[in-house]
């Protein structure tokens, strides 16, 4: 029998609430618009300082593979000593680090620095995600909240290009980390005069075996899912992912034991969790794979280069910030779970345009299909979201939030990686069959590895091989969108169906706060 606790109206937040909402929403901003920027900088960054190419591999991946890592930790960490308190120590160190990475002047101070932002930027998320737990208690509010949570994510992945391509114009490649600086001292100057401290009441002794077993396990994952979609299956990335799976298998096991896990797998007994979960995480892995091949889409056989593609696909962006916000109003009309289904859907009907582009398209197709898309695309992890943190008791929002950030992660690694991979053995399928008479073995053999690498070799060819060997690279390759996008169009329409299915009974519940003492698992 529900308690009164959850029955009785829940507190509605006040303006200060709503003001701690945009404090929050910056490091957001921040941290999608850091993730993209960097890609801008390799060419000016590797004039200047020289880096090796496994170095420069290091440069750009060690800030994601240590966000991935320690999310789950920090979230944990955040309920145990204080989420508004991490927060502030997180925004701190980024700003710090930003500066490192501002002025590195060798390779491996650069490396450090962006390690040192990957390690700071994992306290942030789940930081700023639990605060919102904390600070609405409204379903309706908490709703509108992550859904200007989430707007503030897109926006800042999608002003990257825009931003970054303006002050590398202008300025040296360490600009474009000095953005994190005035950013995160806005937020400590703000932070503690609009947002609540909160901590669990008994948290226990943060285990430190497994954080490190945590942080061993998901970094072999993540390099070997990343592996795949850069270089397809090999021994070193099998084997770093099979090491990986077992680490974080042992992590499982010995949360298990704990009277105090870093993890509480009770968490995932509730039906909303674990299905709400499993939905964004699938929705990040279509999204993912989809954006990885319609930038290389508008690069490789469009011609455009990053900056002007990444501003041709501003709009796409935008359509998703549009499905984000107008979410809780139209759930609130037809139940979370239906719009999140129908949304899904209309996400297949933009992945089945997209699936008909060939190379004399044009930007229309691209730029319709991409926005059907990502409107379609919006209300999933709005609502979702919400669902996430609804089901768990308020000590564990941290964690929650972690967890749902980790899935968030890894959706997306592993939607580069498999449609990815899908995609570029459809390419070298064609590309074996179809590389045009006298074509040089060395070009020819470039070709098959990538489509940029393709583009790259055609550069030292005469005009008419060019021409036609760009020709064929660029027909192998639309070839392979249309596949993978059709395959993206089917997995989108088996979200919605899971969505309906496994969400539909419980929503109506959740939305009135009630599904909590039912099905969250107890404060350890």
């Amino acid at each position: 029998m529900p308690s009164q606790e959850y029955t009785s109206p829940p507190v509605r937040a006040g303006r200060r609430e709503w003001w701690g909402l945009a404090v929050l929403a910056l490091p957001t901003v921040l941290i999608a618009l850091d993730m993209s920027v960097l890609h801008l900088a390799v060419p000016q960054l590797s004039a200047d300082l020289g880096p090796s190419g496994t170095q420069l591999l290091w440069i750009v991946d060690i800030y994601g593979f240590l966000i991935a890592g320690l999310l789950i930790t920090m979230g944990t960490l955040g309920d145990r000593v204080g989420r508004r308190r991490l927060l502030l120590i997180g925004a701190v160190g980024f700003g710090a680090a930003s500066v490192l990475a501002a002025y590195a002047t060798s390779p491996t101070m650069l490396i450090v620095a962006r390690g040192l932002l990957g390690v700071a930027g994992a306290t942030l998320m789940p930081s700023t995600m639990s605060l919102l737990r904390n600070m609405f208690h409204d379903p309706g509010q908490r709703t509108v909240a992550i859904s200007v949570w989430m707007a503030g994510f897109v926006l800042g992945g999608a002003l990257g290009p825009a931003v970054g391509g303006v002050m590398l114009e202008y300025f040296w490649w360490g600009s474009v980390f000095l953005l994190g600086a005035p950013v995160m001292a806005l937020l400590v100057i703000t932070g503690p005069l609009l947002l609540p401290e909160y901590r669990a009441g008994r948290p226990g002794r943060l285990d430190l075996l497994s954080a490190v077993l945590l942080l061993v396990g998901v970094l072999p994952v993540i390099y070997g899912v990343k592996e795949y979609a850069s270089h397809g299956v090999g021994a070193l990335s099998s084997l770093a992912l099979a090491a990986g799976l077992a680490l974080c298998t042992a992590f499982v096991l010995r949360q298990r034991t704990l009277t105090a896990p870093l993890l509480d797998l009770r968490l995932f007994r509730s039906r909303t969790f674990a299905a709400a979960l499993a939905v964004l995480s699938l929705s990040m892995f279509v999204m993912a794979g989809a954006q990885f091949f319609l930038a290389q889409f508008l690069q490789m056989v469009s011609g455009y280069g990053p900056m002007k593609a990444g501003l041709l696909l501003l709009p796409v962006s935008v359509t998703m910030v549009v499905g984000i916000m107008a979410s809780p109003a139209l759930a609130r009309r037809v139940g979370p779970a239906r719009l999140m289904a129908a949304g899904l859907a209309l996400t297949a009907v933009g992945m089945l345009i997209l699936s008909r582009l060939t190379e004399d398209s044009g930007l229309v197709p691209v730029i319709v299909g991409g926005a059907v898309m990502s409107l379609g695309l919006g209300p999933t992890p709005a609502l979702g979201t919400g669902m996430v943190l609804a089901t768990a008791p308020a000590e564990k929002a941290g964690e929650a939030s972690a967890v749902q950030e980790t899935a968030a992660e890894l959706g997306t690694a592993l939607g580069i990686a498999l449609l990815g991979a899908a995609g570029t053995a459809l390419y070298r399928a064609e590309v074996r069959g179809g590389l045009p008479a006298g074509t040089p073995a060395e070009a020819g053999a470039a070709a098959e590895d990538s489509i940029g690498s393709a583009v790259a070799a055609a550069e030292g060819l005469p005009t008419e091989g060019r021409d036609l060997l760009l020709d064929a690279v660029r027909a192998a390759f639309t070839d392979g969108v249309q596949v993978v996008f059709t395959a993206g169009a089917g997995v989108a329409l088996g979200i919605a169906l899971l969505t309906a299915t496994l969400l539909r009974t419980v929503t109506p519940a959740l939305e009135e706060g009630r599904e909590a003492p039912a099905q969250a698992p107890r404060s350890g």
